[in-house]
């Protein structure tokens, strides 16, 4: 008979036995046992309670164990667990339509997947279906996942143990003005000159050979920076006069994240496919989809769609995401999002950076926010280098050892920490986490020149 645990060491040690971890040397890691959370707090063995800045991998949108979303698990669990993806299942059906009603545009048919790796796979496949054309464009700041294809996509040193180089992905350089590798003194610089690029890549890799340029809206891991005006529709009109598919990846920028339903709302333009996952129910249960417009549905109206999965709209993760949306809604959270983002997390963080040497840029909008760390405000060195492991990644680790004995759960990554809670942080939850950033931030002045 199996059991589950209440003692951490043996927690811990059913962990490093049989637990193989993602991203990780396995010898090299030390998991904290997780007793409990709630809101936007979680909790070990040991009473050591953190704020969730991260909100996990940026996914409890709405706090851990909303009891709503509990709820509703339980009543499905109660009724039906699950059903094969053909049958049509009312929780299945309802799912699609809460949330074709809030992306733009007619993006209003919905292919159900396990996340938002597996949304890419869909999308990019849809997209190479629908115009007969190989190749897909990404940019080199981005992560869209760790399937085959999503691995290429991604831009990040995560590709490299998995870069096939055979895929058909054509990388690109994004805006990103404070390490413009354009040369760009000003927004509508960087956003004249990356289009500029972006165009003579389309026309040096043969436009008539590329089905997509995938995006994601606001890149996250990568470093949440906001695109430029104009950005987006540029990319939007030279997508139609080429013919390719534009995909947005809203995986982790979606569903509330930048205090809009969807980052696209920020900025008025309406992809011909939408990927989604981790926002959409919180992670309660794993789900993810694509949002597919009504020209590239239509191609599969009398042709079969040659992909699939078993648990594609599983009844319990489509009844958590009922649920998640509908207490957005009810519960005003992505309004929430964005006046906290407005009021006290942008200003705060504006705030600190001009107290820390180590702060070279704070970009964000919503509860989605990034710092950037440096060595030197001046030349913009960033505090550990690209890719950094080992010792040459000890200030970040301090940074983010400090974080934590203050309270504070961080994402880190590379020479960044981001900001990103819950969309359902209160006010003063959001202060008390700001107040331990801005003194864990003192450890990584330390390596400043």
């Amino acid at each position: 008979m199996s059991t589950t645990h209440s003692d951490p060491a043996a927690v811990k040690a059913a962990d490093r036995a049989h637990v193989f971890h993602s991203w990780s040397a396995q010898g090299l890691i030390d998991p904290l046992p997780v007793a409990g959370a709630e809101g936007s707090y979680f909790w070990d063995y040991d009473g050591n309670r953190y704020l969730d800045f991260a909100s996990q991998l940026v996914n409890t949108n709405i706090g851990h164990q909303h009891p709503k979303v509990v709820a509703a698990i339980q009543e499905q669990a109660g009724k039906l667990c699950t059903l094969a993806p053909g049958f049509a299942v009312d929780v299945r059906s309802e799912a699609a339509r809460l949330i074709a009603e809030r992306t733009p545009g007619d993006l209003d048919k919905i292919f159900f997947t396990n996340g938002g790796a597996e949304a890419v796979e869909n999308a990019v496949r849809m997209a190479r279906l629908h115009t007969g054309r190989p190749k897909v464009l990404s940019t080199y700041r981005s992560y869209h996942g760790a399937t085959a294809a999503a691995i290429n996509l991604t831009g990040d040193p995560r590709r490299w143990p998995s870069d096939s180089g055979s895929a058909g992905v054509v990388h690109f350089w994004g805006p990103f003005l404070y390490r413009s590798p354009f040369h760009a003194e000003t927004e509508a610089q960087e956003c004249e000159r990356a289009l500029a690029h972006l165009e003579q890549t389309i026309a040096f890799e043969g436009p008539q050979a590329i089905a997509a340029i995938i995006l994601e809206t606001v890149p996250g891991t990568a470093g949440i920076m906001v695109p430029p005006p104009g950005y987006l529709a540029g990319v939007r009109e030279l997508c139609d006069r080429y013919g390719i598919v534009l995909i947005f990846d809203e995986v982790m920028a979606g569903f509330g994240r930048t205090g809009r339903w969807f980052a696209a709302d920020h900025f008025g333009v309406t992809p011909d496919l939408l990927t989604f996952a981790k926002g959409v129910n919180s992670g309660y249960v794993p789900l993810g989809g694509v949002a597919i417009s009504a020209e590239i549905a239509a191609t599969f109206d009398q042709r079969p769609y040659p992909g699939g999965l078993t648990y594609s709209g599983h009844p319990l993760a489509c009844a958590s995401a009922v649920a998640t949306i509908n207490a957005m809604a009810e519960e005003r959270i992505v309004e929430n999002a964005a006046e906290i983002g407005e009021k006290v997390i942008g200003p705060a963080l504006r705030e600190i950076a001009e107290r820390h040497p180590s702060v070279g840029e704070v970009r964000g909008l919503g509860v989605f926010w990034a710092l950037d760390l440096v060595r030197s405000k001046e030349t913009r060195e960033p505090l550990v280098p690209y890719n950094a492991a080992g010792a040459d990644n000890a200030p970040m680790a301090e940074f983010a050892a400090a974080c934590k004995r203050g309270g504070l759960w961080p994402f880190v990554n590379m020479n960044r920490t981001h900001v990103v809670p819950p969309c359902t942080i209160t006010e003063a939850e959001a202060k008390e986490g700001l107040a331990a950033l801005d003194e864990a931030l003192t450890s990584a002045d330390a390596h400043t020149v």
